[in-house]
């Protein structure tokens, strides 16, 4: 794990990220703790607002480039285009697409620098409801999948054999586009990012459990037991 949101602890502008990394999102905008949550505490996001990973701070060894996962509980405010998280790189690739789309459905997509791994669209979006997204790739198994609610909803088989483009340089943000378009607007709980592609299995614990109840010491990244003392719970 290299990303934890579960907006928990919201201090002054800041967003605690709780991987173990130190990533923590600086808001922009209006960003606010909701009580209307999956597990505990969840974050509203306005149109427009975000939070600002600092991109090009994280560490090369942070940044999936042989497979990539992103889970998440969103309730969207409208059936339109909204990015959950995104990031682009130095030489402007975008390397991934989680979002809501105003097509109806879902997207998940990575690419390599001027080539797009794979393109995934399918479930059915819908507002003012909870749904549990998910999309996970593994480079090794060369397969992308899309979850939604725990269900395969669509997969593909990685179109080229490049790694994921491999910085963050023009920047990396939780629920607005890098060019300023696609906010999410309304509520996102439970988000957490992989370095690998997550199995069936390891989606739905997480769907149903919350990802910090899935970490160990290990994937803790060396933090104390009092770290995930604050840890949700149903």
């Amino acid at each position: 794990m290299v990303l934890y949101f579960d907006y928990e602890d919201f201090q002054g502008d800041t967003v605690i990220e709780k991987s173990g990394r130190g990533y923590d999102g600086k808001i922009n905008g209006d960003v606010t703790q909701s009580d209307d949550a999956r597990f505990g505490k969840a974050a509203h996001f306005a149109s427009g607002s975000f939070l600002d990973l600092d991109g090009p701070n994280v560490k090369a060894e942070d940044i999936p480039t042989e497979g990539m996962s992103i889970l998440a509980w969103i309730n969207v405010e409208a059936v339109s285009d909204m990015a959950i998280f995104n990031a682009r790189a130095a030489d402007s690739t975008w390397l991934v697409h989680p979002e809501a789309r105003g097509d109806g459905n879902y997207r998940w997509l990575n690419r390599s620098p001027g080539q797009t791994i794979f393109d995934i669209r399918g479930g059915e979006n819908k507002a003012n409801e909870w749904i549990h997204y998910g999309g996970t790739f593994s480079r090794a198994e060369g397969l992308a999948v899309l979850y939604i609610n725990g269900e395969n909803v669509g997969e593909e088989k990685a179109r080229v054999p490049t790694p994921i483009a491999g910085d963050w340089d023009q920047g990396a943000r939780v629920g607005y586009n890098i060019d300023n378009n696609r906010p999410f607007t309304g509520l996102m709980d439970d988000l957490n990012i992989w370095k690998r592609g997550l199995s069936e299995e390891e989606v739905n614990n997480i769907m149903n459990n919350g990802a910090g109840a899935t970490l160990t010491a290990v994937e803790a990244h060396g933090k104390l037991t009092t770290t995930w003392g604050r840890l949700k719970t149903n």
